[in-house]
């Protein structure tokens, strides 16, 4: 075949399938069935107007406002984010006051070691020992 039959060929099967999908003024939006009276009954369920059709993604623009379903979803999955937030600071917090404590009662075990090996060191033996000389109340 030449490349201008080709072209032609392509050319003619394209303006066929312009013409045909012309003709049709309804586009389609879910499944048809098979029997006369039903099959109207459904078109005019399933088939939306050309108009409708062309505008159907245009509806919804920026500055549109929102349904309240939609607003209702929103809210709904920004509170389940704040408190999947909160959550996790929550627990942050906590593991953070848990180091912290066991650091400074660390600390303090390392201090009091400290100073009971200082007063050991130099204690002299005239004097009674620390531990023996705390005044009970």
């Amino acid at each position: 075949m030449n490349w201008k039959q080709i072209l032609f060929l392509s050319c003619v099967a394209t303006f066929v399938l312009l013409t045909v999908l012309e003709e049709s003024d309804t586009a389609a939006v879910g499944s048809r069935k098979a029997d006369g009276e039903e099959n109207k009954e459904s078109l005019k369920k399933i088939f939306i107007q050309e108009s409708d059709a062309s505008n159907f993604f245009k509806k919804r623009s920026r500055r549109s406002t929102s349904s309240i379903d939609e607003l209702n979803a929103e809210t709904r999955q920004m509170l389940a984010a704040d408190e999947q937030r909160r959550e996790y600071f929550e627990e942050q917090r906590n593991e953070h006051e848990n180091f912290v404590e066991e650091e400074r009662h660390e600390q303090n075990e390392r201090t009091r070691e400290q100073i009971e090996q200082w007063r050991q060191y130099h204690y002299d033996g005239l004097y009674p020992s620390y531990l023996y000389n705390r005044h009970h109340i």
